[in-house]
């Protein structure tokens, strides 16, 4: 047999060679594709898991204080989507607010809701119609505030109030005055005046004291003595063990806490039970 002859034999065979190595090559890339498919649903798996869990992703608020408060939140058009049956506020063990059930080391209910009525002398909280006639229908307790403007008529800021909020029932917080900014040029004197016409005006209605409410610093240094000791106090004071303020009656913790029946963080507030059984 002559050299060529043998070249054309080996050429002959070599095609079957190189299918065998293309069938190795399929079977290894097939072999990859499976890692690759079971590396996707290891990580489905392990990013679903919460919702599994918990029906969505375990959220963590603030940490609260301790101690036997009753909570109550305040809402305004923020919070258009309310469950209202299902109000609670969960913690954790160190105190964090917190979405899951599974977790949670002390569940409570919210025992009231503060709702935004009104704004100076015009503006109505979209939202109030409906989280008012909410809260009554679930039987859930509720008070109704009015953002203070300084630079508006105190009368037409409390009739702008009455008029939007109507009747209250007799399990109904007192209305509540909240009092944050002074606009330039007002002077401390003249904010607390045009506030007590306020308070005054709507007590008179309603024949029952509102309820103040600002932030520590803001009550300490610009409210007038004759509103720290003449009304309930309600103090925003954040990160502390307890407010830095003289008196008070409820105190907002946080405006970052998680609770369930609400979309994203809300204002927590706390006050003793007995407060809220005699206010």
């Amino acid at each position: 047999m002559t050299m060529a002859k043998k070249e054309g034999i080996q050429r002959k065979s070599s095609p079957p060679k190189r299918k065998k190595r293309s069938g190795k090559k399929k079977k290894q890339v097939r072999i990859s594709i499976w890692i690759v498919i079971a590396a996707l649903t290891v990580l489905a798996a392990l990013v679903s898991l919460p919702y599994m869990k918990n029906g969505s992703p375990e959220k963590k608020g603030a940490r609260i204080p301790p101690g036997a408060f009753s909570y109550g939140i305040d809402i305004s058009y923020y919070q258009d989507k309310v469950e209202w049956d299902s109000l609670m506020v969960m913690t954790d063990a160190k105190g964090r607010t917190i979405s899951s059930i599974t977790h949670a080391k002390d569940v409570r209910p919210v025992s009231y809701v503060l709702i935004k009525a009104t704004e100076g002398v015009s503006m109505k909280d979209r939202m109030f119609s409906s989280h008012w006639k909410e809260a009554e229908k679930k039987n859930v307790r509720r008070g109704a505030y009015h953002f203070f403007r300084s630079s508006k008529d105190p009368l037409q800021q409390a009739g702008h109030f009455i008029e939007t909020v109507g009747n209250l029932r007799y399990k109904d917080l007192p209305p509540v005055l909240d009092i944050e900014t002074i606009h330039k040029g007002c002077s401390r004197e003249e904010l607390n005046s045009k506030a007590l016409i306020w308070l005054k005006e709507v007590e008179s209605h309603y024949g029952r004291k509102p309820i103040v409410y600002s932030g520590a610093s803001f009550i300490e240094e610009v409210l007038c003595e004759e509103i720290k000791s003449c009304y309930p106090i309600w103090v925003a004071h954040y990160g502390t063990e307890r407010p830095d303020c003289s008196r008070w009656d409820f105190w907002q913790v946080t405006d970052r806490a998680v609770v369930h029946g609400i979309k994203g963080n809300v204002d927590l507030s706390v006050c003793s039970p007995e407060v809220l059984e005699n206010i």
